[in-house]
């Protein structure tokens, strides 16, 4: 008795398994954006024995939608990059009224301080 032996498929002088078509760049590219992929590495510089310089390198290579599914949205947030972001909003009164009322007791101590080093000059 001997053992059966796969299908085999043939494809442009190729014999390969059946199940197993040749992939193309097309084919590869599609299923590393469905899926996403992930590339990860430190890069560490010592002299010595004494670490200078360490970078740690992230990269993510997947679609939209995928980085969406997996919570990945920066772009949507960052103004560079989207024209629906807005910059972030600094801490503080946006009233102008109250922006002057805080601001006019420094201006007039800076006003009185000129005021003073002006009449030293004169005098």
């Amino acid at each position: 008795m001997t053992a059966a032996q796969p299908p085999v498929v043939q494809n442009s002088g190729q014999v390969l398994p059946a199940g197993h078509e040749p992939a193309n760049l097309g084919d590869i590219l599609e299923r590393v954006l469905d899926r996403g992929i992930v590339i990860a590495g430190d890069i560490r510089v010592s002299l010595l024995d004494i670490e200078l310089l360490t970078l740690k390198l992230r990269l993510v290579i997947a679609s939209v939608d995928t980085a969406r599914q997996i919570g990945i949205d920066w772009w949507e947030h960052d103004p560079w990059l989207s024209s629906r972001a807005r910059p972030p909003v600094e801490p503080g009164p946006r009233d102008p009224e109250e922006v002057d009322a805080q601001r006019r007791p420094r201006l007039e101590a800076r006003a009185r301080r000129r005021d003073a080093e002006l009449e030293e000059w004169d005098g």
